[in-house]
């Protein structure tokens, strides 16, 4: 039996398996939960200490929009 583990609204978790070509599959919640659908780009940020993460382009786009101060249009 396969148990889902419950997280608080926001919050998700999952294990993923890394293939033969180095890459990994964005399970389908997390995908949802970031509106991340095929063509999207997303930056890889890493730190050796802190880890690996996964962050939608267009979320950084938007905070550098905000610390240079350009206004959207």
């Amino acid at each position: 039996m396969d148990k889902k583990l419950q997280f608080p609204d926001g919050m998700f978790m999952s294990t993923v398996k890394v293939g033969e070509k180095g890459q990994i599959v964005i399970p389908k919640d997390a995908r949802k939960m970031f509106d991340i659908v095929p063509g999207d780009s997303v930056i890889l940020l890493c730190d050796k200490k802190k880890g690996i993460a996964i962050v939608k382009a267009d979320m950084i786009e938007d905070l550098t929009d905000k610390v240079l101060g350009k206004e959207n249009n």
